[in-house]
């Protein structure tokens, strides 16, 4: 008897042990938008490292949409990878870093700048008043000014869900 309540006790630490390493080890984090003044958390979406996604906005002088494609390196850093624009304007790259590469699709008219890789620890953004910012993430798109109102600023990071990076 006592044999068998040892085995089940030794037994149930395993578990615990197996579901802690689990817990503390997955990679999985989410990125989190705040508001920038009272810190309250408008969107929690959970995000892998090395997974996409993109805030799309309308430029205010040339009326195109202008998306910023970003995702999350090895050491949970957001990356900024790349500006989809339609039109130049102020406020709009023309003048490129040596290592970006500007490239134009023909079928959709975009000018795409790709290997920016600035890193962003996080990133603070005013949500639009006139047009809206929509976040792409998971096949989802979320439109800040309905979820965090017009005019707020955000502040953008991503968190680890885990306890050891």
């Amino acid at each position: 008897m006592n044999k068998n309540k040892v085995l089940v006790a030794a037994a149930a630490i395993v578990c615990l042990v197996i579901a802690a390493a689990v817990f503390m080890l997955r990679p999985e984090g989410h990125l989190v938008i705040r508001d920038a003044e009272t810190g309250e958390t408008y969107i929690s979406y959970p995000l892998e490292r090395g997974e996409e996604f993109s805030i799309t906005f309308i430029h205010s002088v040339n009326k195109t949409p202008v998306t910023d494609v970003y995702d999350v390196d090895e050491r949970g850093i957001i990356m900024l990878r790349k500006t989809i624009y339609y039109g130049f304007g102020a406020g709009v790259p023309s003048d490129l870093d040596p290592k970006m590469e500007l490239t134009y699709e023909e079928g959709t008219g975009a000018m795409v700048v790709s290997k920016i890789d600035m890193e962003l620890p996080s990133f603070y953004l005013f949500v639009g008043t006139v047009s809206d910012h929509t976040l792409s993430i998971g096949g989802e798109e979320i439109s800040l000014r309905d979820v965090c109102g017009r005019n707020t600023k955000v502040h953008i990071s991503y968190e680890n869900s885990r306890i050891f990076p």
